[in-house]
């Protein structure tokens, strides 16, 4: 069985989707079954992964982990280390290309470090997924989308973001095959887009035009926080696009190499989620 980690977000809902369409035993860790959604097939698990041992009554018959570090927080490396202790053999932590590619406030990139770290001294056979930002980021772009123009900071900001169900099926592919243990893989999309051009992609996926209105980061940044907002959102968002509009973030193909095809498009991305924008 694969317990994935963080089982409601973009990635681990997707890997709990793909493992159980595989015929996978696959258990889900949620705060919130009732409200969780999750695919059909998956066994669900109610706990907390930031609580010292929530998961320790659930190790039994388990083979891999999937983990999000922001699901676990400072308590992945005693949940990592008591599914060691317990028998279970390999773990995958969805981490960041800010690891080995700098870019925001320092003190993001070492949590995801951090995380890494309380994998490789866990015992387990450990592989990252240092991934690019997610596609899926933009779906905060959705209430603007549909009143007619993105606004935002940083226009010129460049990156290979990258689809979640990539970056899952990887995951799937490192806690299943052999050959991924002790590697740390950079993860991204297939082309490099300015944020201007991905709200253009956006706008032809849903057939009409959606440009990008520049504002001032103290603007965007005051505004995210008025909607109530932690301040460590905008923090993250802006220090990596003040980055990525000096130097694009990285682009890699290693998801071609590892999945034997093209990794997805934004365009296509934003084709799947037009539901998304449409008005």
């Amino acid at each position: 069985m694969i317990v994935v980690i963080g089982a409601t977000g973009a990635v681990g809902r997707e890997a709990v989707r793909l493992l159980a369409a595989a015929g996978r035993a696959v258990a889900a860790v949620t705060r919130d079954p009732a409200a969780a959604r999750l695919p059909d097939g998956a066994r669900v698990i109610a706990a907390d992964p930031s609580a010292p041992g929530a998961l320790d009554a659930h190790w039994a018959g388990v083979d891999g982990v999937l983990l999000s570090p922001r699901a676990a927080g400072p308590a992945s490396a005693g949940l990592l280390a008591a599914a060691a202790a317990a028998g279970v053999r390999r773990v995958a932590v969805i981490s960041s290309a800010t690891v080995v590619h700098p870019a925001g406030e320092p003190r993001f990139a070492a949590g995801f470090r951090a995380a890494e770290r309380a994998a490789e001294e866990s015992g387990l056979a450990w592989t990252h997924l240092r991934c690019a930002d997610f596609d899926a980021n933009a779906l905060a772009w959705a209430p603007q989308v549909r009143g007619g123009a993105v606004r935002g900071a940083y226009p010129g900001a460049a990156s290979s973001s990258i689809h979640e169900h990539d970056v899952a099926a990887v995951a799937v592919r490192a806690l299943t095959e052999p050959g991924h243990e002790g590697r740390a893989y950079v993860l991204t999309g297939p082309e490099s887009l300015t944020q201007a051009r991905k709200a253009q992609l956006i706008g032809e996926a849903v057939g009409r035009s959606v440009p990008f209105v520049e504002l001032a980061p103290e603007q965007v940044r005051a505004g995210m926080i008025a909607q109530g907002l932690p301040a460590e959102v905008p923090a993250r968002l802006l220090g990596s696009l003040a980055d990525f509009a000096r130097e694009p973030g990285p682009a890699t193909d290693t998801v071609e190499r590892l999945l034997g095809r093209p990794a997805a498009t934004f365009a296509q991305w934003a084709i799947e989620h037009k539901a998304a924008f449409a008005a």
